[in-house]
């Protein structure tokens, strides 16, 4: 069967999306312990782009099936886990990059931001998935923890769209907040 994308997230309300998130069947890689461990002589540069053996990997579907046998370790290293392997997979900066996000509401009347992820995944920011700045004040770094340990960091756009929320709220600390969290948004706040 061919993949078919997720829309677009601004045609989304929550429900929907959160219908989106609750269609994707993930393998239970928190319950694998394979014995065998190795290389996978795989990278994820910075800018999102998968490699094996130095060769870009261009098939959507397959970079979209590696991730989801994403994890991070407590020291970060990055393993790709199937039940009978555990391979290292080097990580120039973060696993995914989020390259969307959407202010929606919630029923209770709170904002809920969702991100699409360059894997087509959905996240709604909040408890289980929180937002965390790194860098500077210059030059701030924005990451949105995904899942097993592995984050997403914000690409140049979507770090506009975050700020330009914030923003739009008035807070006096730049400021947001997603499903009852605040995240401040200043690095080193």
């Amino acid at each position: 069967m061919p993949y078919t994308p997720p829309p677009e997230l601004a045609s989304l309300s929550l429900a929907e999306l959160a219908a989106q998130v609750a269609a994707r069947k993930l393998p239970p890689i928190d319950q694998w312990s394979p014995q065998e461990i190795g290389d996978s002589e795989m990278r994820i540069a910075a800018d999102g782009r998968w490699f094996h053996q130095g060769g870009e990997i261009r098939r959507p579907a397959m970079v979209r099936a590696f991730s989801s046998l994403l994890t991070r370790d407590e020291r970060g290293q990055h393993w790709l886990v199937t039940p009978f392997q555990k391979l290292a997979i080097a990580v120039e900066d973060a696993a995914f990059l989020a390259t969307d996000m959407q202010a929606k509401l919630d029923p209770e009347g709170r904002t809920a931001l969702a991100f699409r992820l360059n894997s087509d995944d959905l996240v709604v920011c909040g408890p289980d998935h929180p937002l965390r700045v790194s860098g500077t004040a210059e030059i701030p770094a924005f990451y949105l923890a995904v899942r097993n340990g592995t984050e997403a960091r914000l690409n140049r756009s979507t770090y506009g769209q975050l700020i330009d929320h914030a923003l739009s709220l008035g807070s006096a600390d730049l400021a947001v907040e997603s499903l009852g969290h605040r995240f401040v948004l200043v690095p080193g706040t």
